[in-house]
C-alpha cells in the first residue's frame, strides 16, 4: 500500500495535473477498496466470533442446566440411597432377629425330635419284650390246655375216683382257653401298636431329618442376613461417595454460572463490535462508491488515465454484444422473453452450484468470439465476461468455461460459467446503466490470499432494454 502511494508521488512537472489527480484518485480507490475488503473480513470474523460466542454461551447454558440437573439427580439419588440404607438396616436387623429365633427354634425342635425318636426306640424295645412275653403266655396256655386234656383222659380212666380231678381238669382247660383268647387279643393289639409305633418312628426320623435340614437352612439364612448387613454397609459407602461427589458438582454449577455470565458479556461485546464493524463496512462502501464516482467523473471529463483504453474497450465491446443480441432477436434465433429469462434452474449435481436459463445456448454461441480477443488487449486483463442484471454469468472465457469434474476446488477455479456472481462488484456491473463503471475490489485467490483488482464494466442494452453488463477485470 505504501509503495503504491509512493509510486504515485513522482515529479508532477512531468505529467498533466489532471492526469496526476486521476492517478491519485485511482490510487485512493485502490486503498479504499483494500480497506473496505479488510473491514468486510473483520466484519465476517466478527460474525463468526459472534456465532462462536453464542454457541459457546448456549453450550455453557446447557452445561449449567445439565450440571444443575446432575446435582438434583445426585441429591435425589443420595436421598434414595439413604432411605434404602435405613430400610435395609431395619430389614437386616429384623431378618437377623427372625433368623436367630428360627435357628434357636429349629435346634430345639431338632433336639426334641431326637429325644422323641430315642423314646420311641425305647418303647419299641419294650414292645418287643411284651410281644415275647405274649408269645410265652400263648405257649403256656397251649401246654396248659394240653395238660388239662390229658388230665381229663386220665380222670375218665380212673372212674369215680378221678371225678374230682376231672372237674379240676375242666376248670384248667377253661382257664387255658381264656388265657389263649386273651393272648390272641393281646397279640392283635400288640401288632396294631407295633404298626403304629413303626409309623411314628418313620415320621420321627423324617421330622428329625427335616429339623436337621432346617438347621442347615437356618445357617444359610444367617449367611444371607450377614450378606444383607454387608449390603447395608455398601449402600452406606455409596451414600458417602455421592456426598463426596456433590460438592464438586455444586462447585461446577457455580463455575459454569460464572462462565455463562462471562460469555454473555463476551456475546454482548462481540455484538457491539459487530454492529460497529457493520457501520464501518457501510461507511467504507459509501466512501468506495464516492471514490468510484470520482474516477468515473474524471474519466468522463476527458482526462486520460492508464484505465482509459480499457474503459473505451469495454464500452465498445458492450455495444457489440448488444448489437449481436438484437440481430439474434431480429432473426428469430431467440425471443425477448427468452433473452431476459431470469428463472434460474439449478444444474443437478453441480458443485459449486450452476444454473441455466433460456439464453445460455445463445450466449455460448455469440459471446466467445467477442470476449476472447479482449484477453490479448492488455497483459493486465484477467477475464472478460458478460453478466445479466442479477450477476448471472452464463458464458465465461474458454479457460474458465470447463466442464465440471469431481473436485469442487478445481471446479471453483476452472468452471466459472453458468454461476451467480451477485456480490457487490458483480451486481454493480450487472445493474449499472451509466456509460461505464470502474470498480476496485479484492479477488479471493484462496488460502486467505487476496489480489487487488479493478473491474471496468459497461451496460448492455437490447432494443433499449437493459440486459446486463460486460465486465473486464484487470490487475492493479
Amino acid at each position: 500500500m505504501t509503495a503504491h502511494i509512493a509510486a504515485l508521488r513522482r515529479d508532477e512537472d512531468d505529467v498533466d495535473p489532471f492526469s496526476g489527480i486521476a492517478q491519485r484518485l485511482g490510487g485512493l480507490g485502490v486503498e479504499i477498496a483494500d480497506l473496505s475488503g479488510i473491514v468486510a473480513d473483520l466484519s465476517a470474523i466478527g460474525v463468526r466470533q459472534g456465532r462462536s460466542a453464542g454457541a459457546a454461551m448456549a453450550a455453557a447454558e446447557q452445561m449449567t442446566r445439565t450440571t444443575a440437573s446432575l446435582s438434583r439427580s445426585m441429591q435425589s439419588s443420595r436421598d434414595s440411597a439413604a432411605e434404602t440404607r435405613t430400610i435395609l438396616g431395619q430389614s437386616a436387623a429384623a431378618v437377623s432377629s427372625v433368623v436367630d429365633r428360627t435357628a434357636a427354634t429349629m435346634e430345639t425342635l431338632s433336639d426334641s425330635a431326637t429325644t422323641f425318636m430315642t423314646s420311641l426306640t425305647a418303647v419299641d424295645g419294650t414292645l418287643r419284650n411284651v410281644q415275647s412275653a405274649s408269645a410265652a403266655i400263648e405257649l403256656v396256655a397251649r401246654e396248659t390246655k394240653l395238660l388239662a386234656l390229658n388230665a381229663s383222659v386220665e380222670a375218665a380212666r380212673a372212674g369215680d375216683a378221678g371225678r374230682g380231678f376231672a372237674v379240676i381238669a375242666v376248670s384248667v382247660k377253661e382257664l387255658a382257653d381264656q388265657v389263649q383268647r386273651f393272648s390272641a387279643q393281646n397279640a392283635q393289639h400288640l401288632a396294631t401298636l407295633t404298626a403304629t409305633l413303626s409309623n411314628l418312628m418313620r415320621a420321627s426320623e423324617e421330622n428329625a431329618g427335616a429339623a436337621r435340614q432346617a438347621i442347615v437352612e437356618a445357617a444359610a439364612a444367617g449367611e444371607a442376613s450377614k450378606t444383607l448387613h454387608r449390603l447395608v454397609d455398601s449402600v452406606g459407602t455409596l451414600v458417602d461417595g455421592i456426598d463426596a461427589m456433590t460438592a464438586p458438582v455444586e462447585q461446577s454449577v457455580t463455575a459454569f454460572a460464572g462462565v455463562e455470565a462471562e460469555l454473555k458479556h463476551l456475546v454482548e461485546t462481540v455484538g457491539s463490535a459487530q454492529a460497529m464493524l457493520g457501520t464501518a463496512k457501510a461507511r467504507s462502501d459509501s466512501i468506495l462508491d464516492i471514490s468510484e464516482d470520482s474516477m468515473r467523473f474524471v474519466a468522463e471529463s476527458g482526462v486520460e488515465t492508464p484505465d482509459t483504453p480499457i474503459i473505451d474497450l469495454v464500452k465498445h465491446k458492450a455495444a457489440e454484444i448488444g448489437a449481436a443480441f438484437e440481430r439474434a432477436v431480429a432473426s428469430g434465433q431467440i425471443g425477448m422473453a427468452q433473452l431476459f429469462d431470469d428463472a434460474y434452474r439449478p444444474v443437478a449435481g453441480s458443485d459449486p452450484a450452476q444454473v441455466m436459463t433460456g439464453f445460455v445456448p445463445l450466449t455460448d454461441r455469440v459471446l466467445p468470439p467477442i470476449q476472447e480477443p479482449v484477453l490479448a488487449f492488455d497483459r493486465r486483463i484477467v477475464f472478460c465476461a458478460a453478466v445479466d442484471r442479477n450477476g448471472f454469468l452464463p458464458t465465461h472465457n474458454l479457460k474458465y468455461n470447463q466442464p465440471q469434474g469431481a473436485d469442487p476446488l478445481w471446479n471453483a477455479a476452472n468452471c466459472r460459467n453458468r454461476r451467480m456472481f451477485n456480490d457487490r462488484t458483480g451486481l454493480g456491473a450487472g445493474r449499472n446503466t451509466h456509460p461505464f463503471l470502474l470498480q476496485t475490489y479484492r479477488r479471493d485467490m484462496g488460502g486467505g490470499v487476496f489480489a487487488l483488482m479493478k473491474d471496468c464494466s459497461a451496460p448492455i442494452f437490447v432494443r433499449g432494454r437493459h440486459w446486463g453488463g460486460l465486465r473486464i477485470a484487470f490487475e492493479v
